[in-house]
C-alpha cells in the first residue's frame, strides 16, 4: 500500500504581527501585520504534500469567509481536505507576535478547530491512510480530545501508524503533566515530536539526551525525535542518541518550524528513509523556514531541491 499520511486537528488562520524592535508597554512601534493560513496539524499536512506526500487533512471550520479561505488554502496546496463545517464556531485564529529577535509568541483562540466530535469523523479518510499525525492542541481540551482519541483507535485498528507533536510547553504545564501523559502515553504513539521545552516540561529534565532516554520510556512505543531550534535536532535510535546540526542560525520568524520539520520527516521516513536521514533533511527544511515570515512561506529555488529530494525517495 502507498505511503499516506493523513494529519487531524486544528486549522487556523494566523495574524502574524512582527515588530522592527522591542515593543514597550503602552508604546508603539512599526513592524509587519500579515494574514496567514496555519494551524500545527494543518501545517505539517501542508509541508508534507510539499514533500510530495499523499496527504488528507481532517479538521473542523466554522461557516465563515476563513472556513472558505481554509479549503482554498487546503486546495492550492493539493492537501486532500476532509472539513467539518460548524453552524455555531468561527474559524480558528491565533494571534502570532514575533519580536525584533525573531522569537514568537501566541494566542490562540477557541475556534470550531477546538469543538470536533468522535461522531463528525470522517473514517473513511483515517482507515484508508497508512499514518495519523495528531498534535496536542486536539488534547488539551474535551471537545476534541475524544474524537482524536477516536481517530487514533480507527487508524491503528486498520494498520496504521502514529505521530504525536505534545504542541506547547505552556499548555502542557497548565492542563498538568500527569494529566497530559494520562491521555496521551496510551494510544501507541510510534513517532513522537516534542521540541526541548515540551520533552523538559513533561520529564522534568534538562539535558536533550536525558530529556530523550526518559521520553523513550515514558512513550515505550515510539521512535523519540527532539527539536532543539538552534542546535538542530536529536534521533534516540535503540536508545542511542544523534546529534543533528542546526543548518542555520539566521533567525527571523520561528513560527511554523516545528511543524515543518514534522511534515518534511514524516515525508522522509514513512517513505522508507532512515530516521537519522530524515532528521537532517526535515532540520534543512525547518532552517529554511525561520528564514522566513510565517509557517508556510512559498518555497523558493533554495529550498526546492531539498523537498524534491524527499519526494523523489
Amino acid at each position: 500500500m502507498t505511503a499516506r499520511l493523513c494529519a487531524l486537528g486544528d486549522f487556523a488562520f494566523d495574524v502574524l504581527i512582527r515588530t522592527n524592535s522591542e515593543l514597550l508597554h503602552g508604546g508603539d512601534t512599526f513592524g509587519e501585520v500579515m494574514l496567514m493560513p496555519g494551524g500545527s496539524a494543518a501545517n505539517v499536512a501542508v509541508w508534507a504534500r510539499r514533500c510530495g506526500m499523499d496527504t488528507h487533512f481532517v479538521g473542523k471550520i466554522g461557516h465563515d469567509r476563513f472556513g472558505q479561505l481554509a479549503r482554498e488554502d487546503l486546495d492550492r496546496e493539493q492537501v486532500v481536505a476532509h472539513l467539518v463545517q460548524a453552524d455555531n464556531h468561527l474559524t480558528g485564529s491565533v494571534a502570532v507576535f514575533v519580536d525584533h529577535t525573531g522569537e514568537r509568541s501566541m494566542v490562540s483562540g477557541h475556534g470550531a478547530d477546538f469543538f470536533l466530535l468522535p461522531s463528525e469523523l470522517p473514517r473513511h479518510a483515517i482507515t484508508a491512510s497508512t499514518h495519523l499525525h495528531l498534535t496536542a492542541w486536539s488534547f488539551f481540551t474535551d471537545p476534541p480530545r475524544s474524537a482524536s482519541r477516536e481517530a487514533a483507535l480507527l487508524a491503528q485498528s486498520e494498520g496504521a501508524t502514529l505521530s504525536f507533536d505534545p504542541g506547547s510547553f505552556q499548555m502542557i504545564d497548565e492542563m498538568g503533566v500527569d494529566a497530559f501523559l494520562e491521555v496521551t502515553t496510551d494510544i501507541g504513539i510510534d513517532i513522537f515530536l516534542p521540541n526541548k521545552e515540551e520533552g523538559a516540561m513533561l520529564t522534568g529534565l534538562s539535558d536533550p539526551v536525558d530529556i530523550a532516554q526518559r521520553l523513550a520510556e515514558l512513550y515505550a512505543t515510539a521512535l523519540i525525535i527532539l527539536k532543539l531550534d538552534a542546535e538542530g535536532a536529536l534521533v534516540l535510535l535503540d536508545n542511542e542518541p544523534h546529534h543533528i546540526a542546526p543548518a542555520t542560525n539566521n533567525l527571523v520568524d520561528a513560527t511554523g518550524a516545528g511543524d515543518s520539520f514534522a511534515g518534511a520527516f514524516l515525508a522522509s521516513y514513512l517513505r522508507g528513509r532512515d530516521p537519522i536521514e530524515s532528521a537532517l533533511l526535515a532540520t534543512k527544511v525547518a532552517a529554511w523556514v525561520i528564514e522566513h515570515p510565517g509557517a508556510r512561506p512559498a518555497p523558493d529555488q533554495r529550498l526546492r531541491p531539498t523537498l524534491n529530494s524527499i519526494g523523489t525517495h
